[in-house]
């Protein structure tokens, strides 16, 4: 099974707003494993970046000035998804960004839409899990023991990479039995299962039908 973790910077916050994808990294996930084909590009905005957005992932507009468009980097992003569940840490924020970008350029949202993909929400997961605790990225990787030290600033590539390792540790126990430590794939070919096994039915003695009925009747 293929999933791709996904995650974005921006200008700000609210795409609403006129506030533009900045960067995007994904990673590959294949039969729970972290592979090393991964999708990363920065984006030029044609806006000025918000401050407020600056001191989150030090992306500066002098930086991006000779990055490409989103129209430029579109079909290599949807390619590199295709059809796979998407794995997203509040994934409102991120879908909302992505369908603004395709929509501005005249193209259907419909591939990233909630309604036609599955889309893992690990901050709604984390908050099912561990109700009434922090659950940003930074207190996932504390949580489940992802060494996060040289996360001094946001980025796309580098929180997709976190978010990966987070995510396979959230979910372990939803492995499937095939993918268990001894590496031996299970499956119907390899296991000898009798289509002629029947109920066993376990009588009881005389002598333990008349102890339970006196039993009952001292009880009473």
């Amino acid at each position: 099974m293929r999933q791709i973790i996904i995650d974005t910077e921006t200008t700000g916050l609210n795409p609403d707003d006129g506030h533009k994808i900045i960067e995007i990294g994904c990673v590959e996930i294949i039969d729970r494993k972290i592979t090393e084909n991964i999708f990363h590009t920065y984006i030029l905005p044609n806006r000025v970046i918000d401050d407020d957005a600056i001191k989150v992932h030090g992306i500066t507009n002098e930086f991006l000035k000779d990055k490409p468009v989103f129209d430029k980097i579109a079909d290599d992003f949807l390619n590199y998804i295709s059809n796979s569940p998407l794995v997203i840490h509040n994934a409102p924020f991120d879908i909302a960004f992505l369908k603004s970008e395709l929509s501005q350029l005249g193209r259907s949202t419909d591939s990233i839409d909630p309604k036609n993909r599955k889309i893992h929400d690990t901050l709604k997961m984390a908050r099912t899990i561990s109700p009434g605790k922090r659950n940003t990225l930074d207190a996932l990787c504390e949580r489940y023991n992802v060494d996060n030290s040289n996360r001094d600033l946001h980025g796309a590539l580098l929180d997709a990479r976190l978010l990966a390792d987070v995510y396979l540790k959230m979910t372990m126990g939803q492995t499937d039995i095939a993918n268990l430590a001894s590496g031996v794939k299970i499956s119907k070919q390899n296991i000898n299962i009798s289509s002629s096994r029947h109920a066993k039915v376990i009588t009881t003695s005389d002598e333990d039908n008349n102890a339970h009925d006196d039993y009952f009747k001292t009880a009473n």
